[in-house]
């Protein structure tokens, strides 16, 4: 017997499945908590580097900016890495969560929709062939890039009779990453100028981006977390099944469309800005579930604070273990989340979705 034929009042409501899980006061409760780590972090990027800075300093200087040489670095370097980092963190937490929400795989990545790899692949072509060297001047082709992948992924996955989708749209995305990856590495091997441009853009980094950068993707990365935002109901109802979705009232080939709009957005904004960083989206989603459950109304603003905490806290340590050089964040958040995917994988049973 189909689901439709039941009566509305047998038909579990889009968010039951997170109802019994964790009581919406400690929910709320740990978001708070969340919050002010946050802040805790965001305090210490902006006081933590080659040169210490005491946090009562920090916090003086916020408020009462005196043209002291703590203040000028403050002021010109610190805030904006760290308020990019919290841009960026957010954008890719979110689009971890909704990757793994609509594709129903608890191992998808921003990745796995080609997103990544067709702002690579754009980053690649305005170094290699038109000679950009800033990240503000090819901002806006690894969007475009990152928009071309994402609808060339959708297209390919929503061909024939059947709909877009989760297996078929992963597939798809596979296979132009794979393209474009083939294509990146062929266009590095034959230009010396461009392999080093992008190799430096390529290891992921909050460094040497200035508030320019922030502007011209903040926009792109307020938009697609509006987005996402606003398909939590509709996820949840599409996570017990498309039948059971369409029984609830949800409409299946819009939703998936919006998310992959909220990711290219998320992603590409993300990636233009600060090259790719990989596992945040991934660890952060797993995390936020076993905190609130799957209800996608609490696991994505869980993992819009949780994700800029890992990625500001990443960026901190690997300033303080390299002082007074640093590594940089994409290599940390790639070490401390590769043991992270292999605990995922060998788990008997993941975070449910």
């Amino acid at each position: 017997m189909d689901v439709r034929d039941l009566p509305r009042s047998t038909v579990a409501a889009p968010t039951a499945p997170s109802s019994h899980r964790t009581p919406t006061g400690v929910r709320a409760a740990g978001l708070l908590v969340a919050l002010g780590a946050l802040l805790l972090v965001a305090l210490l990027s902006v006081a933590v580097g080659s040169k210490a800075i005491p946090l009562g300093t920090v916090i003086h200087e916020l408020f009462h900016y005196d043209g002291s040489d703590d203040g000028v670095v403050i002021r010109s370097l610190r805030i904006p890495r760290t308020l990019l980092g919290l841009a960026v963190g957010a954008g890719l937490g979110l689009a971890g969560a909704l990757m793994q929400a609509v594709t129903r795989n608890p191992l998808a990545d921003p990745g796995l929709l080609g997103v990544n790899a067709g702002a690579s692949a754009a980053i690649v072509t305005a170094i290699g062939v038109l000679h950009l060297t800033s990240p503000s001047a090819y901002v806006w082709f690894a969007l475009a890039g990152a928009a071309v992948a994402a609808v060339l992924v959708y297209v390919l996955g929503s061909r024939g009779r059947s709909a877009a989708t989760p297996v078929r749209l992963a597939l798809a995305g596979a296979a132009i990453s794979a393209v474009l990856g083939a294509f990146i590495s062929g266009l590095v091997l034959t230009d010396q100028h461009a392999f080093d441009d992008f190799r430096f853009w390529s290891v992921g980094s909050l460094a040497g981006r200035d508030l320019s950068v922030l502007w011209q993707t903040g926009p792109f990365l307020l938009a697609g977390a509006v987005i996402a935002l606003a398909l939590s109901r509709p996820l949840n109802a599409i996570a017990l099944g498309d039948d059971a979705g369409r029984a609830l009232g949800a409409h299946l080939g819009r939703t998936r469309a919006w998310s992959i709009l909220a990711i290219t957005l998320l992603c590409g904004a993300a990636t233009a800005a600060t090259g790719p960083i990989g596992f945040v989206g991934l660890a952060v989603a797993h995390l936020a579930r076993g905190i609130t459950g799957p209800d996608q109304r609490w696991v994505l603003p869980y993992s819009m604070l949780l994700a800029p905490t890992l990625l500001l806290g990443s960026d901190v340590l690997g300033r303080v273990i390299a002082r007074p050089s640093e590594i940089e964040v994409g290599i940390l958040t790639a070490f401390l989340g590769a043991p992270v995917l292999v605990l995922l994988a060998r788990r008997r049973r993941l975070a449910a979705l």
